[in-house]
């Protein structure tokens, strides 16, 4: 199984909005991530798109619909449809969710939430060896934001993941907002929770802004990052050194100015962390 790289890039969740900018320009970014459902059917012109944009930067696949959390299994035309992306693509990374989409054949198109208990650690752990075994690579499990809480769950959701990164071998998409908006939500602390994680495998990092509702934060992804995610986006950086970080907009989109402008603030911001853990070392 082939091991994710190293990989310290800053980058953009591709939008179609977007592609003329990429098609005609060179944009200031180290890779584009993309919605592998997107360009999972075989030909036609976003796929086309996708690989002209390819030959200029890398190329990470973000699934929404793999259904990691399914009791029914995963759904094989699913997995070959983006196994043959995968093969066209040669992704920079391959990630989707700690979650479940789907029940008896019925995509709901929303990320489920799932109970941290024994038995859905053993029907997440084998869809992800299945989807592994197939692509032949170790994928990227991003965590949920979630506004429920399982009354039979009997593990935190940091450790529920170490023990899935542990048993699976696969890595993590630490997706910031969504600590955030869940700590929020449920009044557990953020930092533990980045204590919690094993910092050793996690290779990218999500930013993106949220909704408040009457009572819970909703992750939107609408919106800016906020001052509130920045402040833990660095406290992850301290946890985690280096990684790749993107910033992920998927609504109310404005022009790549203004995503680039906050992709410049990740570079400050991971810059500033990189000079503090220099003083920290030179120090000691």
């Amino acid at each position: 199984m082939t091991r994710n790289p190293a990989f310290h890039g800053f980058g953009l969740g591709l939008r179609s909005q977007h592609y003329p900018d990429f098609l005609d320009h060179d944009v200031e970014v180290d890779f584009v991530e993309v919605i592998s459902e997107n360009f999972m059917i075989a030909g036609g012109r976003p796929l086309q798109i996708l690989e002209r944009i390819r030959e200029r930067h890398p190329v990470a696949l973000h699934g929404v619909s793999m259904s990691i959390g399914s009791a029914d299994g995963l759904d094989r035309d699913h997995l070959m449809q983006l196994k043959s992306l995968v093969d066209r693509i040669d992704p920079l990374f391959v990630s989707d969710h700690l979650c479940w989409t789907a029940i008896e054949g019925f995509n709901s198109h929303d990320l489920l939430p799932i109970p941290y208990t024994r038995e859905a650690m053993d029907v997440v752990c084998a869809n992800i060896a299945q989807a592994q075994d197939v692509l032949g690579r170790a994928m990227l499990i991003e965590n949920p934001s979630s506004y429920v809480r399982f009354a039979d769950s009997d593990a935190t959701e940091w450790d529920f993941m170490a023990e899935m990164c542990a048993r699976t071998g696969c890595d993590l998409l630490l997706d910031v907002n969504n600590i955030f908006v869940s700590a929020t939500n449920h009044g557990f602390d953020a930092i533990a929770y980045l204590d919690g994680v094993p910092a050793e495998r996690v290779r990218q990092i999500h930013l993106a802004g949220h909704s408040e509702g009457k009572d819970l934060l909703i992750d939107t992804h609408d919106r800016p990052v906020p001052d509130s995610v920045w402040a833990l986006y660095d406290a992850a950086l301290a946890r985690v050194g280096p990684v790749a970080t993107m910033i992920e907009r998927d609504d109310d989109i404005p022009p790549l100015a203004e995503l680039l402008a906050e992709l410049d603030q990740a570079r400050r911001v991971a810059a500033l962390r990189e000079r503090a853990a220099l003083r920290e070392r030179i120090a000691a």
